[in-house]
């Protein structure tokens, strides 16, 4: 394209030259030689000269041309770095979240799509269609308490491993789940991940899952129960099969937020009988919407021996002498996400293996605990 622009121009000058010449030839020609003569060897001169002549023009020309563009394709970059808000090197600006569900935000289903996401809410009693249209590593809000938020924890912490058992679980939360572990886990303190699954009978969560697991920078490992052992049997495999000083039960439906693990290894570092739960936030199961949980309560039971939350008691708050950064002690645990030192649980029975399903495991180990002389707390 340079060269053609250049050419054209070219022949615009040859020709005006030549319009020129053809008016007043002698004074053209005198303008390049000393004397014009009819020879051969004076054509061939003139000609010679033409020649320069056209090869220098074009040559400035295909310069100026060069310089025009390069001028203003640079110009149009900046405009484009200035409407865009892009940074330059020597600035770096975080993107804002974006997405479906990100920074815990609401999922909102359309209406032409209401009675497709009721169909498959049936799947896993849980909408679904909104978890597998948020991402698997979605952002989440820092919702911990300020002062929380300075403590620094030793180097030397333990390192755990975290056991996930799953039945038939969707793939979009058994797989946010793990990201959620590996993405806000320091990975010094991370011994592996261990899946357990207790039976599945879905395709997905064979060879592909094994193939997935694969791909990730922690080590994770897939552990499959013979036939359906229930919640128990397959979290005492796990267990078993784990090589972490600490090891870490979590449910194969959640997610970690910043800051999760550090305070739990910390407290069983400062003693290897305390028994540490993270306070447990709630994710909508119809929108997935991430919603703060209160540090506030703590765990108890009714006289039907169901597990309930009861607002922590003035003692507590007496002990702890106003500090909602230090841990609550509870008398019971949720069961289904909590640290435990690996020699502590070995020595106080581990899990009754004779449950079966889930249900009743988390008032049992919660007295265990205590009657065996440990302590179990709720880190904030």
């Amino acid at each position: 394209m340079l060269r053609r622009k250049g050419v054209d121009r070219q022949r615009r000058y040859v020709r005006l030259a030549a319009t020129q010449a053809g008016s007043q030839a002698p004074k053209f020609r005198n303008l390049f030689f000393t004397h014009a003569d009819s020879s051969p060897a004076g054509v061939t001169m003139r000609k010679f000269a033409y020649c320069k002549v056209v090869l220098a023009t074009s040559l400035v020309w295909v310069m100026l041309d060069m310089f025009i563009l390069l001028y203003f394709s640079e110009c149009n970059k900046c405009d484009d770095k200035k409407e865009r808000g892009l940074p330059g090197r020597e600035e770096v600006v975080p993107r804002p979240h974006e997405g479906p569900g990100e920074m815990g935000k609401p999922v909102v289903i359309p209406k032409e799509q209401q009675e497709k996401m009721k169909e498959m809410f049936k799947i896993n009693q849980f909408n679904l269609m909104a978890s597998e249209m948020i991402a698997l590593n979605r952002s989440l809000p820092d919702v911990r308490l300020e002062g929380c938020k300075t403590k620094v924890y030793p180097d030397d912490l333990p390192r755990t491993s975290v056991v996930i058992v799953f039945h038939n679980e969707a793939w979009t939360t058994l797989l946010r789940t793990v990201h959620s572990v590996i993405n806000r886990s320091p990975r010094h303190l991370l011994e592996e991940v261990v899946l357990v699954d207790d039976a599945s009978e879905r395709d997905f969560l064979k060879r592909h899952l094994e193939q997935y697991v694969r791909t990730l920078e922690v080590p994770v490992r897939i552990v499959r129960m013979e036939q359906r052992s229930g919640l128990i049997r397959a979290r005492l495999k796990g267990a078993s099969l784990s090589t972490g000083q600490v090891i870490t039960f979590l449910d194969a439906h959640c997610e970690c937020t910043v800051g999760w693990l550090e305070p739990l290894l910390a407290r069983i570092k400062q003693d290897k009988r305390t028994v540490v739960c993270p306070i447990i936030d709630v994710i909508s199961d119809d929108t997935f919407e991430y919603m703060a949980g209160s540090d506030m309560t703590y765990g108890g039971f009714n006289w039907k021996l169901n597990f309930r939350w009861y607002p922590v008691p003035q003692r507590e708050m007496d002990r702890r002498k106003g500090d909602r950064t230090l841990p609550v002690r509870t008398p019971t645990m949720a069961g289904g996400l909590f640290s435990i030192d690996r020699d502590y649980f070995e020595e106080i029975g581990t899990y009754d293996a004779g449950m079966d399903i889930w249900g009743g495991e988390n008032l049992e180990i919660s007295f265990r605990i205590w009657q065996c002389g440990g302590t179990l707390e709720i880190v904030t």
